[in-house]
């Protein structure tokens, strides 16, 4: 049996790169996003890999778990859902409230849900957990209000992670990224309003993703930062 690895917030960007690298090493991908809307084009492009994909915003937990147990034992879950609209973007940290920072860490709560899912079949097959966060979780970002909490929180969760399951031949590790990526929705989105953003500076989604794959299989470091900011 291949091995399989769960994509969860997948886009064109930084998601797609992750399936195609693992796809490449023989796994099995399952994409989720709250659209099926690209699905098809995105099961196209993974030529050679046996994929499937699935609609489900990963905020609905009653679905996200039925959708998980419809998949099966994996090795690897990918968890990097977020906002893809500008226009949700957060006031400054000295006017975030306490329903602004609860709306934000929305993002944290499924990450634990699903870890608790598929954690038995992920430890029996030895595998690995992936988070990706912004860079606010390390460098104070008080444009970015909420999600800068939320950032941090998922950070400190996945190296937490790592420290208490490394014994039991499980890895857990963070992507921690400052910066537009390439391909990805907010990239294009910025990409169409040149006058208003002028230059950016972007990551290459797939050399993220050589890195995603190499931090699964050597295991020697909880988190790489990725910034151009």
């Amino acid at each position: 049996m291949s091995p399989k690895v769960v994509v969860l917030g997948v886009g064109p960007g930084l998601g797609m790169s992750i399936a195609h690298r693992f796809g490449r090493e023989g796994y099995d991908v399952a994409l989720i996003s709250r659209s099926a809307r690209r699905h098809e084009e995105y099961l196209e492009q993974l030529v050679g890999v046996e994929a499937r994909a699935f609609a489900v915003d990963v905020r609905d937990r009653v679905r996200l778990m039925s959708t998980l147990d419809s998949i099966g034992p994996v090795d690897v879950v990918y968890y990097g859902p977020g906002a893809t609209d500008l226009s949700e973007a957060p006031e400054d940290i000295t006017v975030t409230t306490a329903a602004d920072a609860r709306v934000a860490l929305e993002w944290l709560y499924p990450a634990i849900d699903v870890v608790q899912h598929v954690l038995p079949s992920v430890t029996e097959r030895g595998g690995g957990l992936l988070f990706a966060g912004g860079l606010s979780a390390v460098r104070p970002m008080p444009m970015l209000g909420a999600l800068a909490l939320s950032a941090a929180a998922l950070r400190n969760y996945a190296l937490t992670l790592n420290a208490a399951l490394a014994d039991k031949g499980v890895y857990a590790g963070t992507l921690t990224i400052g910066g537009l990526v390439e391909r990805g929705d907010i990239h294009q989105a910025v990409r169409a309003h040149p006058e208003r953003f002028g230059e950016v500076r972007t990551l290459n989604p797939d050399d993220i993703a050589e890195t995603a794959w190499q931090m699964v299989v050597k295991r020697d470091r909880a988190e790489e930062v990725f910034s151009v900011l």
